[in-house]
């Protein structure tokens, strides 16, 4: 890829703010790990929880140019993918993405993790 392209497609400037976000789960605010077996359900509250963590640097999902996807389960993450898709959609991005499939998380019963980096 050229210099030129990269810069354009991560939206880098001498003067851009990053914000690295480590691993969002289905978590609540209290903490408590939420919707244990349920894919769909995980991978709603976690997108809502990187929203949660953008909007606190005051910066909307749009604002996402990376995203690392983290699963137990690559094959049942793909038929809920739309739940990602759609929020991605709705703010009109596209991070360059990776998927892992991973033997487990950290937290038991969960089953789907997302890190990113946001550049505004």
């Amino acid at each position: 890829m050229c210099p030129r392209r990269r810069r354009r497609s991560t939206r880098e400037t001498s003067r851009s703010a990053r914000l690295y976000i480590s691993g969002q789960t289905a978590m609540s605010a209290e903490g408590k790990p939420e919707h244990d077996g349920d894919m769909a359900a995980q991978l709603a509250l976690s997108v809502d929880n990187v929203k949660a963590v953008l909007a606190e640097a005051g910066m909307p999902l749009a604002d996402l140019v990376r995203l690392n996807v983290y699963t137990t389960d690559v094959d049942l993450l793909f038929r809920h993918y739309g739940v990602l898709a759609g929020q991605l959609a709705a703010a009109e991005v596209a991070p360059t993405t990776t998927m892992l499939g991973v033997t487990r998380l950290a937290i038991p019963g969960q089953m789907v993790e997302l890190e990113g980096t946001a550049v505004a």
